[in-house]
C-alpha cells in the first residue's frame, strides 16, 4: 500500500513539474489559455512564495469545521457505583451548518451513548445534543450551541470521477486533527452489509477515529463522510482493530442529504418502497438465466398491488439500472428507493428473457409496506424469509427459514440471523410462508419469534 501511495505521488508531482508556474496562477485552479490543438492548460495549485505545490489554500477554509466527537456512558463492565457517564469511544464529525451547529458523524461513533462532547480545532469544547440516527446509512447529526463556528461546503457526489483526488480528515489512533491524501478510487461501491449502500471508494489514509469525518475534493468541499474499511484482521465496518489498507468507503452526499434532511425535519428517516424482494445477481444466476452479465439485481418476487406490479415487474427479472444509473446488486437499488420519498417515480430498465425492458413506478411509504408477502418469499422487519428447500440439509424441521437479514435493520438490532429457523410468531405456528404471512399480519407493534438455531430455540421480539 505504501509503494502504491507513493508511485502515485510521484506521478502526480513530475506532472506538475511540467507545468509551467507564474504567479498570475499561484494557487488557484481556474482554466486558462487554451494551448496549441485545443487544449486548455489549467492553472496548478503552487504557492510561488514558498516554491511548493499545495492544496492548503483549497483546503485551509474547511479544516475548522472538523471537529472529534466523544460518546459518554455507561460501562459495558463491572460497575464501579459511579453514576457520571464515561468516555466509550471517540470518532470525527463535521459541522455542515454553522449557524444552527448542525453535525454531521457516524452512526457507530455515538451508538450506546447518554452524553456527547464536541472538541473544536480553536481549543473549545461544547457538549452536544444528538437530533437522530440512521443505522442504515450509518449517520448520525448533532446539534451544538455556539457562535463563531466554520461549515463546509458541500458539492453533488454524482459529479465525481474515479480518478480525483479526495482527502480525509478527522482524528485518527489518537492524533490531532489529521489531513490524508488518496484518490477516488471507485464508485457506486455495495454489497458490504448495509441497506443503503452507494459508496465513494478512497485510497486516502483512513483509520480507526476518522469515522464520520469528512472526505473533501481538491478544493475543500464535502463529497462524502468516511464510515468503514477493509483491512487485513479487521471486519468490514473497520471495527475490530485493523489497520488501513488503501480501501475505506464514505457516505456520498447523494444521501447524506436526503438523510440528514430527513432526520433534521422528522427525528428520523422516512422511506420509500416498491413492493418488491430482491437479490443479487450472482455468476451462477446468470448462467441460468441464459446471461452474459454478472452485475444487477434479480426480483425475487412482488406482492399483488404493490407498485412494483403496477409497473409490471416480474419474478426472474434482472434489474440493469435505476434512474439511469447502473445497478451492480440489490444494494444499488436499495439506495435508490431507500432516498427516494414516497409518491416519487423511479425509471428502471430491466433485462426479461434476455431482452432489454424499461418501466416507471411510483414509490410509496415504506411503513405501509411494513410486511411484503410474496408468493416464494416474505419480508418484514429487514429480515426476509423462505420455504426451506431440500438442498438446506435441515432434516425435517418444519418452519420457514430467514435467508437474508439487512445490516442496520430492527432484525439485525435483535439479532435474527441468516439460517434461523422460524417455528411460530406469537402464540401461532409456522409452518409455511402463508402462515408466517397471515401471523405477521395480524400483529402490530411488538412480535416475537420463536426460532431454532442449531439444537437452541430463542424467542427473539421484533417491532418494539
Amino acid at each position: 500500500m505504501r509503494r502504491s501511495v507513493y508511485l502515485a505521488g510521484s506521478a502526480m508531482v513530475a506532472a506538475l513539474a511540467l507545468a509551467p508556474v507564474s504567479a498570475a496562477f499561484a494557487q488557484t485552479a481556474r482554466p486558462a489559455t487554451a494551448q496549441a490543438g485545443g487544449m486548455p492548460r489549467f492553472a496548478m495549485p503552487y504557492d510561488e512564495k514558498r516554491g511548493v505545490f499545495s492544496f492548503a489554500t483549497g483546503l485551509e477554509d474547511s479544516l475548522p469545521a472538523v471537529v472529534q466527537v466523544t460518546t459518554l456512558g455507561s460501562s459495558r463492565g463491572p460497575t464501579t457505583g459511579e453514576t457520571e457517564p464515561k468516555p466509550m469511544q471517540s470518532g470525527s464529525g463535521v459541522i455542515i451548518d454553522a449557524r444552527e451547529g448542525i453535525i454531521v458523524t457516524n452512526n457507530h461513533v455515538v451508538d450506546g451513548g447518554t452524553k456527547y462532547t464536541v472538541d473544536m480545532t480553536d481549543g473549545r469544547l461544547f457538549d452536544a445534543v444528538l437530533i437522530g440516527t440512521d443505522k442504515a446509512t450509518d449517520l448520525a447529526v448533532l446539534k451544538i450551541t455556539a457562535t463563531g463556528l466554520s461549515q463546509v461546503e458541500m458539492v453533488d457526489s454524482d459529479t465525481l470521477r474515479t480518478g480525483d483526488l479526495a482527502f480525509a480528515v478527522g482524528y485518527p489512533l489518537g492524533l490531532d486533527q489529521t489531513l490524508t491524501m488518496g484518490v477516488i478510487s471507485g464508485l457506486g461501491r455495495s454489497g458490504l452489509g448495509d441497506a443503503v449502500e452507494d459508496y465513494i471508494q478512497t485510497d486516502a489514509a483512513v483509520n480507526s477515529g476518522n469515522s464520520g469525518g469528512p472526505l473533501l475534493d481538491s478544493r475543500g468541499r464535502l463529497i462524502g463522510i468516511n464510515t468503514s474499511i477493509l483491512s487485513g484482521g479487521s471486519d468490514p465496518l473497520g471495527l475490530g482493530g485493523g489497520g488501513n489498507d488503501g480501501i475505506a468507503f464514505a457516505v456520498p452526499t447523494r444521501i447524506l442529504n436526503y438523510v440528514v434532511g430527513q432526520i433534521r425535519e422528522h427525528g428520523e428517516v422516512t422511506r420509500g418502497s416498491i413492493g418488491a424482494i430482491m437479490s443479487s445477481l450472482s455468476a451462477t444466476r446468470a448462467r441460468d438465466f441464459g446471461l452474459g452479465i454478472v452485475r444487477g439485481a434479480v426480483v425475487e418476487d412482488v406482492t399483488p398491488g404493490s407498485p412494483a406490479e403496477g409497473a409490471g415487474l416480474r419474478r426472474r427479472d434482472v434489474i440493469t439500472r435505476i434512474q439511469n444509473r447502473p445497478v451492480a446488486n440489490a444494494g444499488s437499488v436499495q439506495a435508490t428507493i431507500g432516498i427516494a420519498p414516497p409518491g416519487s417515480k423511479l425509471s428502471m430498465v430491466y433485462l426479461r428473457d434476455g431482452r432489454e425492458h424499461t418501466t416507471e413506478l411510483t414509490v410509496e411509504d415504506q411503513a405501509a409496506a411494513r410486511l411484503v408477502a410474496g408468493t416464494s418469499a416474505v419480508q418484514a422487519f429487514g429480515a426476509q424469509f423462505r420455504a426451506i428447500a431440500p438442498s438446506d440439509s435441515l432434516g425435517d424441521r418444519s418452519g420457514v427459514l430467514v435467508s437474508a437479514v439487512e445490516a442496520g435493520s430492527d432484525a439485525a438490532q435483535h439479532k435474527l440471523q441468516a439460517g434461523d429457523v422460524v417455528t411460530s410468531v406469537g402464540a401461532t405456528s409456522v409452518s409455511d410462508l402463508a402462515s408466517l404471512a397471515s401471523a405477521l399480519a395480524a400483529h402490530e407493534g411488538a412480535t416475537t419469534f420463536k426460532v431454532l438455531r442449531g439444537d437452541e430455540t430463542l424467542e427473539i421480539t421484533l417491532g418494539g
